[in-house]
């Protein structure tokens, strides 16, 4: 133990995901300063031994104990880096909590994060899985990311173009056993469009009789939305959506619309539509169900719940029995958003 990280053998991490599963990591390191990365990484206890960064794990299911480090940044400042006149660059480190730097942006009259608010996790985590909800992804206000290039074991600054950001993905989940975040860059034009594209989002904005709304009214409507549609994971845990919406050929979207009529279908580019992962999982009937304490979220049927003392193996196992009914009936396999970790989904 040093004042820039803490060590913990045998470490527990049910209170270190979400979904509350109880699971084990041979070691866990907390680190307060990212320049203690090298010297963690160097020692001989670690050498050779997998490795995982969580931060408030909200995107990961173990279903089965970490025989490896565990390692959580807690560096958590953040600055305005530079100021343009019409733009703002914003800096902000990993261990710094998501929903706080959207509150931190909008206290700073600064827009772009407001279509995010209330998503759990941290800073760091957010490019990784290029976080996105009500019509925005983050990698639209991302100039660029810090991270640690364990291949080189050096820092490394990746522009906004070489994070390879897609729908759900990145450079860093593409390569995960390369790159530890440490830290992202935001820019902010000060007079920056709202996103008002998504349709639940403008109702909400009406219901609250704003018709001209600010960031933070936005900020505002979108906590609403969430906190309506998807369960607390402090009161109900779970990681959020737990699988992502299919993105398939045009051809096979209007397909699947004459099919299944009511399928929702939203253009996602020229050749591509994104289809709702929720609505087939309905129309199977699995919203709500409940297979011992593991289930699908009565509120919202994307989300996977713990009810009490569900291991990661019965949660996997639920996320598995959906995947394949939706398969069965759509002809369409749904993949997970969350890390699983000690098992692979198929």
């Amino acid at each position: 133990m040093t004042d820039a990280y803490t060590l913990l053998h045998d470490a527990p991490l049910r209170e270190l995901n979400t979904l509350r599963v109880a699971a084990t990591a041979r070691w866990l390191a907390t680190l307060e300063d990212r320049t203690a990365l090298p010297e963690v990484l160097g020692r001989s206890e670690f050498t050779g031994m997998p490795l995982l960064v969580i931060g408030q794990g909200s995107n990961v299911l173990f279903a089965r104990d970490f025989d490896g480090l565990v390692l959580q940044p807690a560096w958590r400042r953040v600055t305005i880096a530079g100021d343009q006149g019409d733009s703002v660059l914003v800096r902000a480190e990993a261990g710094l909590g998501w929903d706080a730097l959207v509150d931190w942006t909008l206290a700073q009259q600064l827009a772009g994060l407001e279509n995010l608010a209330l998503i759990p996790g941290l800073v760091g985590a957010a490019p990784i899985q290029n976080i996105g909800a009500y019509g925005a992804e983050v990698s639209e206000v991302i100039a660029s990311v810090e991270a640690w290039d364990r291949r080189d074991s050096t820092e490394a600054l990746l522009s906004c173009e070489q994070c390879r950001f897609g729908y759900r993905d990145s450079i860093f989940k593409q390569e995960p056993d390369r790159w530890i975040v440490t830290a992202v860059n935001f820019l902010f034009p000060r007079n920056r469009e709202l996103n008002l594209g998504y349709a639940g989002l403008r109702d909400e904005l009406a219901a609250l009789r704003i018709a001209q709304p600010t960031a933070a009214q936005v900020a505002q409507a979108v906590r609403r939305l969430r906190r309506r549609k998807l369960p607390d994971p402090e009161f109900l845990p779970n990681a959020g959506s737990f699988f992502k919406n299919p993105v398939v050929p045009v051809a096979m979207a209007a397909e699947l619309a004459e099919a299944h009529p009511g399928l929702p279908v939203h253009e996602s580019s020229a050749a591509t539509c994104k289809l709702s992962a929720a609505w087939m999982i309905e129309a199977c009937g699995l919203k709500g169900i409940r297979e011992g304490d593991a289930g699908v979220s009565a509120q919202h049927a994307l989300v996977l719940v713990n009810h009490g003392s569900a291991s990661g193996a019965e949660l996997l196992g639920l996320a598995r029995r959906v995947a394949d009914s939706v398969e069965q009936r759509f002809g369409i396999r749904l993949e997970p958003e969350p890390r699983i970790v000690g098992a692979s989904f198929r």
